[in-house]
């Protein structure tokens, strides 16, 4: 899959980084900022659930 994030709309929740933490950090502006753009598949249950969890909607997903 290929994740894609909008640093737009992200409001900094953090939702993300801590569901997935291997492929989501937070800049020192608390934005969203994308790791691994095509994570190991074993990592998918965590990306979706972090897409998911996010208020603003700042993550989508691609299925390859």
């Amino acid at each position: 899959m290929r994740v894609i994030v909008d640093q737009g709309v992200c409001i900094g929740a953090g939702n993300c980084v801590l569901t997935a933490p291997d492929v989501f950090d937070q800049g020192e502006d608390g934005l969203v900022e994308l790791l691994d753009e095509n994570p190991p598949s074993e990592l998918d249950k965590d990306i979706l659930l972090a897409r998911r969890l996010c208020p603003a909607r700042a993550i989508t997903v691609e299925e390859s």
